[in-house]
């Protein structure tokens, strides 16, 4: 349950690892003085030259940059962890100031030069091109661009930072089977979803009431990275707070409006599931400790490890045998780390090693249905990473998140085809399917509140408002109860549910979280092809995912038949999600 990260260095040693991130800066200021002041006078095959220059410096150093990386987030408390992370953002700050001139001539010799985008010789490189210059409005002057890296540095990125460090320190007490425990954040979490109805209360009071308590700690970080983005707004002349999620998502408005439109619309559907799900559990109405956890006559199972990884690179396999192998050798390579332990960072990702074509994956498995379902999600991110290494370079695999939840999604879809192929007691089947519609709730109607939550943020500063924690609890609750209406009992605690949201923290991240939702809905769209076309639908989705960043959302939907920027096509995946309902009610 421990990933082997040696494999990513040529020599698993820290000062080499320290040596080599050190190279990866002087590379950096090489590649800058060769073509800084150069490249508005560049043809087409001279440009086509710089992009290959530079996706073989990205490869050089993605071994060592990523190894620094992602042991610090195993393990935040080892001190050789800790150097070589600094050592890394070190590093990771004088590659980006060195580069920082590159997309800036780039979009100069787009703005003199219209035409080279078309040219023969950039066809590779053509999308990478048109999203430099949609960015072109939003440009500042290269020494300004390296004033905002130096000053995020020790700013919002060490705010961003100091809130995954505080959470992955601490430490809870709670009482389980008559013994009073004290639990890392990264293991009391898995309380959640724990059979006993009464536990599952304790472990969210607790977390809460004790997040509660560093209110000024995730009331500070949040307040600097929100007001800091509307600082930047003004600067880079984005319109509104969103757009800068639109370009790095390489998505336009009228996709997201006609998105979150179609959610709220149809709020009543997912309140509709949550009054089943309190009906299957004999209850009057859901307390929030209740949203996630398992049906009381679901059969109490803990998966092993190696019971895990047979299911789910079974599901794998049934799509795809080529997928299927991939997904083994993840287990195999040791490139999954599930073991829970203190000092871990919380929650899941997968993080794509492109030099070695293939993947990492962070979660912390407890054993519960929850973790095969993170772990199939997370090995879809490495189903993804698979395809697209393969058919792209690094520069056309800047992959924009709502593209990039797709195979994960999809992933948990297969995972629930395996589960219920092999179940055949209707309490069985009942918990296979709670668990996906749970799944959908929390990315997508869940996670449209976190939408609603950033927006009202923006716009209380924006007012002159102060954001202590009371009032960012305020604003919260107001979010929250937009999507459940009355349908659920909260916890007084759970209004501080905003401060362990890693997403709401991220540095020069803004508005993470609608992604989710297209993914979700996109996703699901396309599972009705799959249940339709079969095994001809497999070319489809593997030529969406080896597409890499090379064709926006919008093209690669198209090549489906959808249009994203209609309500139409969004309901389709809302009307999957009501099948699934459906069938859940046909069970109680």
């Amino acid at each position: 349950m421990n990933w082997d990260l040696s494999q990513m260095v040529e020599f698993d040693d820290p000062g080499y690892i320290e040596e080599r991130l050190g190279a990866a800066a002087k590379a950096a200021e090489e590649f800058r003085e060769k073509h800084h002041g150069n490249i508005e006078d560049y043809d087409a095959q001279q440009v086509r030259e710089l992009y290959d220059a530079m996706n073989e410096m990205e490869l050089q150093f993605d071994g060592p940059m990523t190894y620094a990386r992602l042991m610090y987030t195993a393990d935040m408390k080892n001190d050789t962890a800790k150097r070589l992370y600094d050592r890394f953002r070190n590093a990771m700050s004088q590659v980006m100031q060195a580069l920082a001139f590159l997309e800036i001539e780039l979009g100069a010799l787009l703005t003199n030069n219209p035409g080279l985008i078309d040219d023969s010789h950039l066809e590779e490189y053509r999308h990478s091109l048109e999203r430099i210059r949609r960015n072109i409005p939003h440009m500042l002057t290269e020494a300004e661009e390296q004033v905002v890296i130096a000053k995020d540095k020790n700013g919002v990125r060490a705010w961003s930072m100091l809130q995954g460090d505080w959470l992955a320190t601490r430490q809870y007490n709670v009482e389980i089977d008559g013994e009073m425990k004290t639990l890392p954040y990264g293991e009391i979490v898995g309380l959640y979803e724990h059979p006993d109805r009464d536990l599952r209360k304790r472990a969210h009071q607790v977390v809460y009431e004790g997040l509660g308590k560093d209110e000024i700690v995730w009331a500070s970080a949040l307040r600097s990275v929100f007001s800091d983005h509307l600082t930047m707004c003004d600067l880079r002349k984005w319109p509104s707070p969103m757009t800068q999620s639109y370009i790095a998502n390489d998505v336009d408005e009228a996709a997201v409006t006609a998105l979150m439109n179609t959610i709220e619309r149809n709020v009543d559907v997912y309140r509709r599931y949550l009054k089943l799900k309190a009906k299957a559990m004999g209850l009057r109405k859901l307390g929030n400790w209740d949203i996630d956890a398992p049906l009381p006559n679901a059969p109490s199972k803990k998966y092993k490890w190696d019971e895990a990884r047979r299911i789910v690179v079974a599901a794998y396999n049934d799509f795809d045998e080529e997928v299927g192998g991939w997904i083994s050798e993840m287990y195999e390579r040791r490139h999954i780390d599930g073991q829970v332990r203190d000092g871990k960072r919380s929650g899941a990702f997968c993080w794509t090693w492109h030099a070695g074509k293939s993947a990492y994956i962070l979660q912390s498995f407890n054993g519960v249905m929850g973790d095969l379902y993170t772990q199939a999600h997370e090995l879809g991110h490495a189903m993804h990473a698979y395809l697209g290494t393969r058919a792209q370079k690094p520069s056309n695999y800047k992959i924009g998140s709502c593209v990039a939840e797709t195979g994960s999604i999809f992933g948990e879809l297969l995972l629930t085809e395996e589960l219920l192929a092999q179940v055949h007691k209707k309490e069985e089947k009942q918990a296979i399917l709670a668990a996906v519609l749970d799944g959908f709730g929390g990315a997508a109607y869940q996670v449209s509140t976190r939408v609603w939550f950033e927006s009202m943020l923006y716009d209380a500063i924006e007012k002159g408002k102060f954001l202590d924690g009371e009032k960012v609890s305020e604003l919260w609750v107001n979010a929250r109860d937009k999507m459940y209406g009355n349908s659920v009992e909260w916890l007084p605690e759970m209004k501080w549910w905003w401060t362990m949201k890693l997403h709401f923290y991220m540095a020069n991240y803004r508005y993470y979280n609608y992604p989710y939702v297209y993914a979700q809905l996109f996703v699901y769209a396309m599972y009705r092809l799959y249940k339709e076309q079969g095994n001809g639908f497999v070319p489809k989705l593997k030529k969406l995912l080896a597409a890499g960043s090379s064709r926006s959302p919008r093209a690669l939907a198209a090549d489906i038949g959808f249009d994203i920027t209609t309500e139409a096509f969004w309901q389709k995946g809302i009307d999957q999600f009501s099948e699934f309902v459906k069938r859940f009610e046909k069970t109680l």
